[in-house]
C-alpha cells in the first residue's frame, strides 16, 4: 500500500487535535489532561511517521501529483478550473520532515512552558497549534499556486490567534493585529499575482507538462503562446514574478515587510519557535523554491530577490548587536536568516537556500525552545542583563544552546557553517560570472556575518556567564523533561545536519557525498516534476551575461566567511567576558539609539500612512462618492423622479385610460399629417 495513499492525513490529524481541543475548550475545559496537549501530541507524532514513510517513497523515486478536490469545474472552454491537489516531491517530502518534527517538539516542549505555570485556556492554545500545524503542512503538499495561497492565509490566521494568545495584556492583541494587517498587504500582492497566473496561462500548477512554469518556459522558447496583455512576454512574467514575491516579503519578514515579526514575540516562546523555524516565516521561502522553475527564467526578478535578501541579511544583523531582550535578538537573527535564504535563491541557488531552511529549522528552534527555558528559569524575565551565571544552574539548556548559538554564527562544524556558506558560495560565484546585483548582495551577506557572530556570542555571554547579576539569577526556576528533551534532540541535529551537504568537504576529499543536493537536483528521470537546480540557472546566466565561469574554491570562500565569524564572536568574547560584564553599545550614542529603534520603521511607516495613505485615501473616496456614487445617483435620480410623475397615470379608472389612449391616437394622428404636409 502506497503511502501516498494516506498523505492527506499527514493534514488531517493535526486538524483532528485541533478540532478535539476547540471541542474541550467549548464544552468542558478541564476535560481533556495537560490542557488539551496529549491529542496535539499524538497527532503530530502521526504526521511525522507518514511524511517519514512519504520521504521514503520519495527516495526509492516514486512522485505523486494528484486532485484531491474540484472547488469548480470549468464553466465552459477557456476557463480554468479551480482545484486543489497535492504534489508530494523531494522538497516537500523534505519541508513535510521538518515542520512536522518542530511541530511535534514545540507540543512537547509547551507541556513544561504553559502547562507549568498554571495557565488558564490552554485548549485554546493547543487549538491554535493544531491548526497552525495543519495549515502549514497543507501549504507543503499543495500542488498549485490556488491551494497555496488558501494555506498561506490560514498560516496567517493562526499566527494572529496564537500571537495574540495573551488577549487580556494590552501587548499581545496589538502585536497580534500588527502582524495580520502587515503580511495582509503582502498578501494582495499574491492574490492579484494568482489571478494573473490564472489569467495568462489558464492554470497555476505547480509541476506537470501543464504547469506554470512548463508553459512559461514554452513561451519564452517560443513554442506556445499565452495572453500577457500588450507586454513583452519575460516583462510580463516578471511582473507576476514580483506580485508573487509580495506576499513573499509579507510572510518572511523580509524588508520592508518585515516590522511585524519583533513585535510577534508578545506571544508564548512556542510558538515564536514554530512561527520562526517551521512556519510562518518559512512559507515565503519555500514558496519561492516550490515555483522556482518559474522565478529561474527571469533573471532579472532573481537578481531583485538576490539584493533584498541580501541587504535584510545586513539590515536586520545590525540591530540585534544592541538589543537587551533574549528573544528580541533572535527576532531579528530570523528576519537576517531569512534574508540568506533569499540571497541563496535570488544568485541561483536553489538547493543552498533549502538547505539553509533545513538547518535554520533546527537550530532557530533550539533558540527559541532555549530562550523559553531560560524565560522558565528567570520567571519570564526576558531582559539578557538580568540574568548571568546561568550555565552552572542550567547545564543541558546551556550546551544545547551553544550548539545552536554556534550553527547561527556559522562555525565549523556546525550546520549553520555548511548551509550559510554555501548560500554566500552561491551569491559569489554567480556575481563573477556576470551578475553585478548579486555581487553587492553578497557583499551584504558576507558583512552580516561578522555581525552575526558579534550578536550571537555576545547573547550567550550576557545570559549564560559571568556572574549572575539578580536574584532572580541567583536561584532560577528548575524546568522538566518536557523542556529538556526537545533541546536535546535540536542540539544534536543543529550539530549534525550539516553533513547532508557539506561541499568544501566534498569537494578536498570527495566524500561525503552531497545528500542534499542529489536529493533535490535529480528528478528520477521524471520531467514532470523537475526542479531548476543552480547549475541550471547557473548556464542561462553565463549564457546571458556572456560571462564565463568564475573558478573561485568553495573551500577559500567558505574560510573567509568563518574568518569573519571568528572575528565578530572574538569580539564579542573581548567585550562581555567577566563576572561583571559593561554595556559597551551604550557608548554608540546616536547610533544605538537608531539600531535600538529599528531604524525608526515603525515611526516611518506610521508617517507614511497619516501623511500620504490617509489623504490619498481621502481624496479617493471624494472621487468614488462624488464622480462614481455621483453619477450612479444622477441616473437613479432621473428614474425616481420619471417614476414619481408617471405613475400618476395608473389611476385604475378605465375612464380615465379611454381618455388617454383617444388623446394618444388623436396625437398620433395630427402629428401624422403634419409630417405628411411637411414632405408634400
Amino acid at each position: 500500500m502506497a503511502a501516498f495513499d494516506f498523505a492527506p492525513l499527514i493534514v488531517l490529524l493535526p486538524f483532528a487535535g485541533f478540532l478535539v481541543a476547540v471541542g474541550a475548550a467549548l464544552t468542558r475545559p478541564g476535560v481533556l489532561p495537560k490542557g488539551g496537549a496529549l491529542p496535539g501530541i499524538a497527532a503530530t507524532v502521526g504526521s511525522l511517521l507518514l511524511s517519514a514513510w512519504v520521504a521514503l517513497q520519495v527516495l526509492a523515486g516514486d512522485r505523486a501529483a494528484e486532485t484531491v478536490y474540484v472547488w469548480s469545474a470549468a464553466p465552459a472552454a477557456g476557463v480554468p478550473e479551480l482545484v486543489f491537489s497535492l504534489l508530494l516531491d523531494p522538497l516537500a517530502a523534505l519541508m513535510l520532515l521538518v515542520v512536522s518534527l518542530v511541530a511535534l517538539l514545540v507540543h512537547v516542549f509547551s507541556l513544561g512552558y504553559m502547562n507549568d505555570e498554571g495557565e488558564t485556556g490552554l485548549p485554546r492554545y493547543y487549538a491554535g497549534l493544531g491548526l497552525f500545524t495543519a495549515s502549514m503542512l497543507g501549504f507543503v503538499v499543495a500542488g498549485n499556486l490556488l491551494m497555496a495561497f488558501v494555506f498561506f492565509e490560514l498560516v496567517g490566521l493562526c499566527s494572529y490567534l496564537l500571537i495574540g494568545f495573551w488577549f487580556r495584556e494590552p501587548g499581545p492583541p496589538s502585536a497580534a493585529k500588527k502582524a495580520f494587517l502587515v503580511t495582509r498587504f503582502g498578501d494582495y500582492f499574491f492574490l492579484v499575482g494568482l489571478v494573473g497566473v490564472f489569467a495568462t496561462f489558464g492554470t497555476a500548477a505547480f509541476a506537470g507538462p501543464e504547469s506554470f512554469p512548463v508553459l512559461a518556459e514554452a513561451v519564452l522558447a517560443g513554442e506556445a503562446s499565452a495572453r500577457t496583455f500588450g507586454f513583452e512576454a519575460r516583462t510580463w512574467f516578471s511582473v507576476l514574478g514580483l506580485l508573487i514575491l509580495g506576499g513573499v516579503l509579507g510572510k518572511s519578514a523580509q524588508f520592508p515587510l518585515h516590522t511585524w515579526l519583533p513585535d510577534a514575540m508578545e506571544g508564548p516562546t512556542p510558538v515564536s519557535a514554530l512561527i520562526h523555524a517551521a512556519t510562518m516565516v518559512a512559507a515565503g521561502v519555500y514558496l519561492v523554491a516550490r515555483v522556482y522553475g518559474f522565478y529561474a527564467l527571469l533573471p532579472t526578478v532573481l537578481a531583485v530577490i538576490a539584493l533584498v535578501g541580501g541587504f535584510t541579511a545586513l539590515f536586520a544583523a545590525t540591530m540585534c548587536v544592541v538589543k537587551r531582550e533574549i528573544k528580541q535578538v533572535l527576532a531579528y537573527s530570523t528576519i537576517s536568516q531569512y534574508g540568506y535564504m533569499m540571497l541563496g535563491l535570488g544568485a541561483g541557488g536553489y538547493v543552498a537556500a533549502t538547505f539553509h531552511l533545513l538547518t535554520h529549522a533546527m537550530f532557530k528552534a533550539l533558540l527559541f525552545l532555549g530562550a523559553g527555558s531560560v524565560i522558565i528559569a528567570m520567571h519570564h524575565d526576558e531582559d539578557m542583563w538580568n540574568m548571568g551565571g546561568l550555565r552552572e544552574k542550567m547545564p543541558v539548556t546551556y550546551y544545547t544552546f551553544l550548539a545552536g548559538s554556534l550553527a547561527l554564527a556559522g562555525i565549523v562544524p556546525f550546520s549553520g557553517f555548511w548551509s550559510k556558506d554555501e548560500v554566500l558560495y552561491e551569491a559569489l560565484i554567480h556575481g563573477l560570472a556576470g551578475s553585478p546585483a548579486v555581487l553587492v548582495a553578497y557583499a551584504m551577506g558576507l558583512l552580516a556575518v561578522l555581525f552575526t557572530g558579534f550578536y550571537t556570542f555576545r547573547m550567550v555571554l550576557l545570559t549564560f556567564h559571568g556572574d549572575p547579576r539578580t536574584e532572580t539569577a541567583r536561584d532560577p526556576h528548575g524546568v522538566g523533561w518536557s523542556v529538556k528533551a526537545p533541546l536535546v534532540v535540536l542540539g544534536v541535529l543543529a550539530t549534525t545536519a550539516g553533513a547532508l551537504n557539506a561541499v568544501p568537504v566534498h569537494e578536498v576529499l570527495g566524500f561525503p557525498p552531497e545528500y542534499l543536493h542529489d536529493w533535490l537536483a535529480h528528478d528520477g528521470g521524471q520531467s514532470a516534476f523537475a526542479a531548476l537546480t543552480s547549475e541550471h540557472y547557473g548556464e542561462l546566466l553565463k549564457t546571458q551575461a556572456g560571462y564565463a565561469s568564475a573558478e573561485v574554491s568553495s573551500v577559500a570562500a567558505g574560510l573567509v566567511s568563518l574568518a569573519l565569524a571568528l572575528v565578530g564572536a572574538g569580539a564579542a568574547v573581548v567585550l562581555y567576558r567577566g563576572p561583571d560584564p559593561d554595556p559597551h553599545t551604550e557608548k554608540l550614542g546616536a547610533a544605538r539609539t537608531v539600531l535600538y529603534n529599528n531604524y525608526y520603521q515603525d515611526e516611518y511607516q506610521a508617517w507614511l500612512a497619516e501623511s500620504f495613505v490617509r489623504p490619498l485615501a481621502r481624496v479617493l473616496d471624494g472621487v468614488d462618492q462624488g464622480v462614481v456614487d455621483g453619477g450612479v445617483n444622477a441616473v437613479s435620480s432621473v428614474s425616481l423622479f420619471s417614476g414619481r410623475r408617471l405613475r400618476y397615470v395608473q389611476t385604475g379608472v378605465v375612464s380615465n385610460y379611454a381618455a388617454l389612449l383617444t388623446l394618444g391616437l388623436t396625437a398620433l394622428v395630427v402629428a401624422a399629417a403634419l409630417v405628411g404636409g411637411w414632405f408634400t
